[in-house]
């Protein structure tokens, strides 16, 4: 593992940035938190705590400012997300300095997230007024009902985002609420805040209207039970568990709840690979954010005609990458964020080497490096009795598992409660796309592990079983923040017949018509 030499000081997180982040932050507690930089342990900045009755005031100037907000049409209410994509990537020096100051991932990792901000933004920009506006509908009676459907707008949003990706995942999910005519009140982790922040500030400078999207922040002991008692719809992401706890709290009140929550991801890499192709991106699947992305792969099951070679390869191409903490692009991998992720992954790699597995590279943290460094982690002779093989690491660690055919990896693949992402490797596209419509996951990629699908903005993005609920992307993920009202219009001849009709004569002429409706594909 090479260290390269380089600025660990963030050149841009400085005091007056983070007094000109934070001021718009629902905050009357005094209170402040430390946040650390993961490269260095070194405290980064103090972030204001919000209380619960922060949270319910937040709520309330959201729906005061959403009300006026609803009442712009979806083709003028798109135009600051217009300026805001052009912003963020004019100004995404800015950002990938913030995400490496808090998170500590590598600055090609954190351009992944500044991608996305601007190019998720740009599709619900483009597409919104079409999803959003008045769409007709077959009435009940051809030519004698007019029908409609109308989507409004659900209220106040709370947005809950976690740690890892702290600009792509608040801006994902707040931006389809936003353009949806909502409001919305979020919740991103303390510990990286400034992106999230940072991306407020930025769109309010774009044209947004002040308090339709307002940061709360505070630890979930706190605030976490008012950011869903006073919502109009839920959209979270994180853990299983914690995914679980909000959606039967939401489901009290009768309140919408979206979930994209664990993985326990399998890629499943054919003996017809590109084997240089794979290695490459099998790499970028497993380790790309230090494996802390809930879309990575950390099962990957290899024929056995090509296992040896691939193992051999994949593992040395490993123990290549560059880990260094500089605000450049020369790292492979960064840094974990938190120390409880640094033990989560030493916990995994320890048990399994004492219980059998062989490491193949990696498998020990570099605190020359930095203080939360663990290097890429290879594994084989993962058994099902080590943590390592059915928990989720989130963490840059992988299994490889043989396999002799295409149903046994399908079944080893789908041997999980989690269902989020998967990919398949293979030179034959078509037998790839017959292999993922076999696989229980939200997403499947094929010759690649996360982007694919990822960046098809227009396709559904959220995961089956444990892993989540409802979809993020495409139309669901800008509809799941609408009500639907259908409003229909009775003309010419109403639902009793004619003035005088008589009931048996009515229900033999729309029983003719149901019969010459069907006969002439009209239903």
């Amino acid at each position: 593992m090479g260290i390269a030499t380089g600025s660990t000081e963030p050149p841009t997180v400085d005091s007056a940035m983070v007094e000109r982040l934070t001021r718009r932050v629902a905050s009357t507690s005094g209170r402040s938190s430390t946040i650390t930089a993961p490269f260095t342990g070194k405290p980064l900045a103090e972030l204001p705590q919000s209380t619960a009755g922060d949270v319910a005031d937040a709520f309330q100037r959201a729906r005061t400012a959403q009300r006026a907000w609803a009442a712009v049409s979806p083709r003028d209410r798109v135009a600051p997300f217009l300026r805001f994509h052009d912003l963020v990537l004019d100004r995404q020096h800015e950002i990938l300095d913030i995400l490496q100051a808090e998170t500590g991932k590598a600055r090609r990792h954190a351009f992944e997230e500044v991608y996305d901000a601007a190019a998720g933004t740009l599709y619900y920009a483009r597409q919104a007024p079409r999803l959003l506006r008045r769409r007709r509908v077959p009435g009940a009676m051809p030519g004698a009902t007019r029908a409609y459907v109308n989507q409004h707008a659900k209220g106040a949003v709370s947005v809950i985002s976690p740690w890892n990706y702290p600009l792509a995942l608040p801006v994902g999910d707040a931006v389809p609420a936003l353009i949806a005519g909502n409001a919305v009140v979020a919740k991103p982790d303390t510990q990286t805040a400034l992106s999230a922040l940072w991306a407020i500030d930025l769109l309010i400078e774009a044209g947004l209207p002040e308090d339709l999207w307002i940061p709360v922040l505070g630890e979930p002991a706190e605030i976490g039970d008012p950011l869903i008692d006073h919502a109009d719809y839920v959209a979270f992401t994180g853990s299983s568990a914690a995914g679980a706890k909000i959606a039967q709290r939401a489901a009290g009140r009768l309140v919408g709840c979206s979930a994209e929550l664990g993985g326990k991801n399998p890629a499943i890499i054919c003996e017809d690979a590109d084997l240089d192709w794979t290695i490459e991106g099998a790499l970028r699947a497993c380790f790309s954010n230090a494996g802390q992305l809930c879309i990575s792969m950390e099962r990957v099951y290899v024929h056995d005609a090509i296992f040896d070679e691939f193992t051999e390869r994949f593992a040395e191409a490993a123990r290549g990458m560059e880990l260094n903490t500089r605000y450049d692009f020369s790292a492979d991998m960064g840094s974990l964020t938190y120390p409880r992720q640094l033990d989560r992954v030493t916990e995994h790699v320890d048990q399994a080497r004492e219980k059998g597995a062989t490491i193949l590279s990696g498998g020990r943290p570099r605190p020359d490096i930095g203080p939360l460094f663990y290097e890429p982690t290879v594994m084989t002779g993962v058994e099902p009795t080590m943590t390592a093989c059915s928990e989720e690491t989130f963490g840059p660690l992988v299994s490889l598992y043989r396999f002799t055919d295409e149903s046994e990896a399908i079944d080893l693949a789908n041997a999980t409660d989690y269902g989020l992402n998967a990919s398949v490797w293979t030179r034959d596209t078509a037998r790839g796309r017959r292999i993922a419509e076999r696989v229980s996951a939200g997403t499947v990629n094929i010759n690649e592990g996360y982007g694919a699908t990822w960046a098809s903005y227009g396709g559904p993005m959220g995961g089956m079983k444990r892993s989540g609920l409802g979809r993020r992307h495409g139309a669901e993920g800008l509809l799941r923040y609408t009500e639907a009202q259908t409003v229909a219009s009775q003309h010419f001849v109403g639902f009793g017949g004619t003035p005088g009709m008589d009931g048996a004569t009515f229900a033999a002429l729309l029983t003719r018509g149901a019969r010459l409706m069907k006969r002439f594909h009209i239903r």
